[in-house]
């Protein structure tokens, strides 16, 4: 189906958070917007706000007129609603076009110049930085991210002019092998998601077959440190990047007094005294990459310092809920032992005279299992460590994996503890902190908003 044709678009699985950018994206083409979703929740609230029609009962009959037509409606779904959902056997057994978030986003980079950023970690950052620099200079962009981006309150950026359009490229389930890309920077490729590829190869030849994708005249910007391979296409222009060496790289980093400032290297144009508007030393590398695509897809010396400065980060990303000279409080949404690192390396730059206390939940079974030891090892960097329960999402508990397998490989010296989520409230009242930080991809960020209440009344 083509876009032009696509007259009613329905969701199948309407309240998550990549879902929905796509809602917004139908929306505001003035085309018919509907779904289903299982609770009600502020993001399907909004959505009902801004037009579209949702429904909480799996039922056929609470489908509207207008998305009962076969050519003309577009099905989207969510890998987590069951095959037998009464919704989904009704569009399967009449003709519909149904498609995965992925396949419509692979859709839109055949339609608008893709700009896509892939990696293990470090995509979400750097894609909503690409979609900040691009959307507040005169080129302008569409986007669909990951995470909330705290200059635009949304997930999702809307363009009346542009013809590019910012993705996150996600490798679970080799979801980004439906997008066509005319340019993407890969940040990392340390092997995660091994419940969908087995072995460390089989992910590193995902990237690559994703390298292939890339479109003739585009172009790929690849960390140069990375163990992959890589194959593109003949007139695929090639750079490399990182925070000290490569084609686009930083110099005279200065940090200090809460402030990061740096020059940016490029075969273009360099530009000097970059401000980092979220200033995480992390950040000086996904900043590096960021204006890197920005930088070949025209935007100006001054739109890029502009855009840094004015950067403010995303949700749940290296996110400071309180920070004052007595108490530093954030919430991280690392949950692979290498963004574990780098989180924790950032803390320890900016707060090398204090105490740091983590509280990890770690997610997935199959992800503790693979990465016990090197998650054990990424923590001890710190101070002290509360580790919760894991956080199941999709999976079935493994008999034997724990989070105590992190706990026992924990380095001497490391304060530590076992901790249940429901009883972290309780311990934000009883204890005393310094520095603290919430780490993970589960549900223990739901308690975030409750403990920065505590512990501005403490």
């Amino acid at each position: 189906m083509e876009l032009k044709d696509i007259k009613a678009v329905y969701f199948v699985g309407a309240g998550g958070i990549g879902m929905s950018a796509l809602a917004r994206y139908f929306l505001n083409k003035g085309i018919v917007v509907a779904g289903y979703d299982k609770t009600p929740s502020d993001l399907t609230r909004k959505l009902e706000e801004e037009g579209m029609r949702i429904h909480y009962e799996e039922n056929v009959a609470e489908i509207p007129i207008e998305c009962k037509d076969a050519s003309s409606c577009l099905v989207i779904y969510t890998p987590a609603i069951p095959a037998n959902h009464q919704e989904l056997v009704y569009f399967k057994e009449n003709g519909f076009e149904i498609q995965k978030r992925a396949q419509v986003l692979g859709t839109l980079t055949r339609t608008h110049k893709g700009l896509c950023v892939a990696g293990t970690h470090g995509k979400t950052t750097t894609s909503t930085m690409c979609a900040h620099l691009m959307h507040q200079s005169h080129v302008d962009c569409n986007a669909f991210l990951g995470g909330i981006s705290k200059n635009y309150g949304t997930n999702y950026i809307l363009s009346d002019i542009s013809d590019f359009v910012v993705i996150e490229a996600d490798e679970f389930d080799r979801s980004f092998h439906w997008l066509r890309p005319w340019m993407t920077v890969i940040t990392s490729t340390d092997p995660d998601h091994l419940d969908i590829y087995g072995t460390k190869e089989a992910y590193l030849e995902s990237f690559r077959h994703y390298t292939t994708l890339i479109q003739p005249q585009g172009a790929l910007i690849i960390h140069r440190d990375l163990e992959m391979k890589q194959e593109v296409q003949e007139g695929v222009r090639v750079y490399d990047y990182s925070l000290h060496e490569g084609d686009f790289h930083a110099e005279n980093i200065r940090i200090g007094n809460g402030e990061i400032v740096f020059d940016f290297i490029s075969p273009i144009e360099n530009v000097k005294d970059v401000e980092l508007g979220h200033p995480i030393p992390i950040n000086i590398e996904n900043a590096v990459a960021a204006m890197a695509m920005a930088q070949l897809n025209g935007c100006t010396a001054e739109e890029l310092r502009n855009g840094m400065k004015t950067y403010k980060g995303v949700d749940r990303r290296f996110d400071f809920k309180i920070k004052t000279d007595k108490l530093v409080f954030l919430s991280d949404y690392a949950h692979h032992p290498q963004e574990i690192f780098q989180s924790a390396k950032s803390i320890k730059e900016l707060y090398n005279d204090r105490k740091i206390t983590a509280i990890f939940q770690p997610h997935l079974y199959t992800r503790t299992r693979d990465f016990y030891k090197e998650f054990a090892d990424a923590l001890s960097q710190l101070d002290e460590v509360i580790l919760c329960d894991i956080y199941p999402a999709r999976e079935q508990p493994i008999p034997g994996v724990t989070s105590k397998l992190i706990y026992d490989n924990l380095k001497e010296g490391v304060q530590k503890s076992m901790i249940h989520k429901e009883d972290v409230l309780e311990l934000a009242k009883n204890r005393q902190f310094d520095v603290l930080v919430v780490l993970g991809a589960g549900d223990l960020d739901n308690y975030v908003p409750e403990i920065t209440k505590i512990l501005k009344s403490t």
